[in-house]
């Protein structure tokens, strides 16, 4: 870990990346507390889902292209400064009284539309900063990086919200704003190495590349499925005050639970990396995180509810080291933009799209049968990819070379 950290520019993005994480994570409890005061309905808060993941869907081929062709850098500085002024319109919302769902999700779509710009730039940067042998740890170190401030911002978010959402708008745009300035001044040289005409063949470059590696197919498809099944982050509202009866400071508790067993399991892999079944070992955390789920969804006291979002976090984290390393190392530096921004789709239908399914399923069949079907439906998952991606499961090591 010492040896990652003594690159500065590795040093100054995972500062950045803090930052901007701990920003959303704040405005996650405020735009979720404040729907489900607003309309009192399962169904909004799937929906302001849906509205941040559509943008991402709809925009796959243009945001990858872009991040292969433009600085990384800049598109990072621009993508913050636009979620900066976004949530600013959500305390304005708040302070003229004039804020309403339909407001909320029109800032949900701007939130998804800046964030699927940044995250093929954001993934496609990292390697840039430091040698290959290092990957590894350093998408463990971004990892703990973000389940620091997972951790930190909804606990944080939800006592800052007691002195209103106005005061919680304004702290999120600040940490955004904060981000945004550590990021225009990243040392970074950007070089476009091709500049091939703009193709059909070129845009679907990514997909292309994930549909023809049976590897990272499989880990990506995996841990989309799993946590589009068995994620109910979505429902942690509802959970907190319905069942666990608890306010805005439980809901930041519970938030913040899945991110300290994260933060935890990254830290542990960042000094202690994978380095052999890799394939078993993703099947493994994958087929826990629908247990953990099960348990969550059965549970009706907060510390056990705590502990089994901890056991959750803990095991998706393995899931995400390995698949962020495979399609890391796997893929050509020139198309690395086209490939993070698919591999977003994938990680959006898990996270966005996971919270509108959550939703549905809930206002169909209650809280607890949705989240007790998605666990089971993440199990039923698993054990159907261990046939369809064998090569996936006989994985031994992250670097193919060293098989």
């Amino acid at each position: 870990m010492p040896s990652l950290f003594q690159h500065p520019n590795f040093l100054h993005f995972w500062i950045g990346q803090i930052a901007s994480s701990f920003a959303f994570q704040m405005l996650s409890v405020g735009i979720g507390w404040q729907m489900y005061d607003l309309t009192n309905s399962p169904m909004a808060l799937g929906l302001v889902g849906l509205c941040q993941f559509l943008p991402q869907l709809l925009l796959t081929l243009v945001v990858g292209h872009v991040a292969d062709r433009y600085n990384r850098r800049l598109i990072c500085v621009c993508t913050r400064l636009t979620m900066a002024m976004t949530v600013a319109i959500l305390a304005y919302g708040n302070i003229t009284a004039t804020i309403s769902a339909n407001m909320i999700y029109a800032c949900a779509a701007l939130l998804g539309t800046a964030r699927a710009f940044e995250m093929p730039a954001n993934q496609a940067i990292l390697p840039n900063l430091i040698p290959n042998v290092l990957l590894s740890r350093a998408v463990s170190a971004m990892a703990s990086a973000r389940e620091i401030s997972v951790i930190a911002g909804p606990a944080l978010g939800g006592l800052i919200y007691l002195l209103g959402p106005t005061t919680l708008y304004l702290s999120s745009m600040s940490c955004f704003l904060i981000s945004c300035i550590i990021m225009f001044f990243l040392r970074y040289n950007f070089t476009v190495k091709s500049k091939s005409p703009i193709s059909i063949e070129h845009l679907f470059g990514g997909l292309t590349f994930i549909r023809g590696n049976k590897v990272i197919l499989g880990s990506v498809s995996l841990d989309m499925f799993a946590v589009l099944l068995g994620g109910a982050t979505a429902l942690l509202p509802i959970v907190a005050k319905d069942i666990l009866h608890t306010g805005p400071w439980g809901l930041g508790l519970l938030r913040c639970a899945p991110a300290l067993g994260a933060l935890l399991m990254s830290v542990y892999l960042a000094r202690h990396p994978l380095t052999h079944s890799v394939g078993k070992i993703m099947f493994a955390a994958v087929a826990i995180f629908g247990v953990a789920t099960i348990i969550f969804g059965l549970s009706e006291n907060l510390i056990l509810s705590m502990l089994a979002l901890v056991l959750l976090g803990a095991s998706d984290m393995i899931s995400v080291v390995i698949r962020s390393t495979l399609v890391q190392l796997e893929t050509p530096d020139d198309m690395r933009g086209r490939v993070s921004a698919a591999n977003s789709v994938f990680i959006g239908s898990s996270n966005q799209l996971g919270e509108f399914e959550s939703g549905v399923t809930a206002a169909w069949f209650g809280v607890v049968p949705a989240i007790v079907i998605g666990g089971a439906g993440t199990i039923a998952v698993v054990g159907l990819w261990m046939y369809l991606f064998p090569d996936l499961l006989k994985r031994h090591t992250l670097d193919k070379a060293n098989e």
